[in-house]
């Protein structure tokens, strides 16, 4: 499949800023199952400085700096991606046990599972809870498949949990959304990556798109997408395996992803710092995401 997508972040200030620094998390990445075939981004008001760089993750960013007086910004970014193929084909109820993935966690030989194993710990946004300890415990059970075990956590997460957009932002704690059982695809993403980090597992927040569909016989709506995030668990015998406890599944084709890291702090979308512009500001994001002409 080649999808086309285009992602607006325009922010509006109360005030004048005079400048601004900041990086987008917004260029897709190449991974074995995408190949980003172009990607820009484009600033409203120009940048008077811009780079294209890599960051820890591997993630593709972009620094820039506007140094001229403005009132409003728009983040503009454009990407082409192909999706090449199935992304995963896994035997859920078979494979190594949970208590079987933990003991290889701790093989210091793997450089997979050295390098894995910083996303076993706490980082800003998700950090273990006697809450995070309770609720997982009852996916886990240490004989059965791990990724088996994953599949029910995420279900769970779909089955007990209201979305609900109204009732959280990005600073809300991740203890308030298991209280209160609402929330976003960040704070389901950033829920069950708190479980497996509590059961002792390691997984990673992934910030990314999924195309929608409109009902039958509707036209898709220009602006309608929104960008989405969902989880990755590491397994030491199947890698690293995507799951979506938003919408109850695997990742598929439809998902496209952008960039991974700890938790959304991470690979927050556009972050900065400005100069200026009062004491609020407004914020406003339309996604379109673009199935090719002539993708199957």
């Amino acid at each position: 499949m080649k999808y086309r997508i285009r992602h607006i972040t325009r922010y509006s200030y109360a005030d004048t800023v005079s400048q601004c620094h900041s990086i987008a998390h917004l260029l897709p990445r190449n991974t074995f199952y995408q190949r980003c075939n172009s990607a820009s981004i484009q600033l409203d008001p120009l940048p008077a400085t811009g780079a294209d760089r890599t960051d820890y993750f591997g993630n593709h960013t972009y620094h820039f700096s506007v140094q001229v007086p403005h009132n409003v910004l728009q983040v503009t970014a454009i990407s082409e991606v192909d999706i090449l193929g199935e992304r995963q084909n896994l035997s859920l109820d078979f494979g190594a046990s949970c208590r079987e993935v933990r003991a290889m966690l701790t093989d210091r030989s793997r450089e997979e599972n050295l390098m894995a194993r910083e996303f076993t710990l706490d980082s800003p946004m998700v950090q273990v809870s006697p809450e995070l300890v309770d609720f997982a415990r009852g996916s886990f059970a240490e004989d059965h498949a791990f990724l088996g075990c994953v599949r029910d956590l995420t279900a769970r997460i779909f089955r007990e949990f209201t979305y609900d957009p109204n009732y959280t932002d990005v600073a809300t704690p991740l203890v308030d959304v298991i209280r209160h059982r609402r929330g976003v695809c960040q704070d389901f993403a950033h829920l069950a990556i708190g479980c497996l980090r509590a059961m002792g597992f390691a997984a990673r927040y992934v910030s990314g798109y999924l195309e929608t569909l409109p009902p039958p016989g509707q036209p898709k709506l220009e602006g309608s997408d929104a960008s989405h995030a969902w989880f990755s668990v590491y397994s030491p015998t199947e890698g690293w395996c995507d799951f979506d406890p938003t919408n109850n599944l695997l990742a598929s084709q439809q998902h496209i992803t952008t960039a991974w890291g700890r938790d959304y702090s991470d690979v927050t979308p556009v972050k900065g710092t400005i100069l200026g512009g009062g004491a609020s500001h407004g914020l406003e994001v339309e996604v379109d995401v673009h199935r090719l002409e002539g993708a199957p």
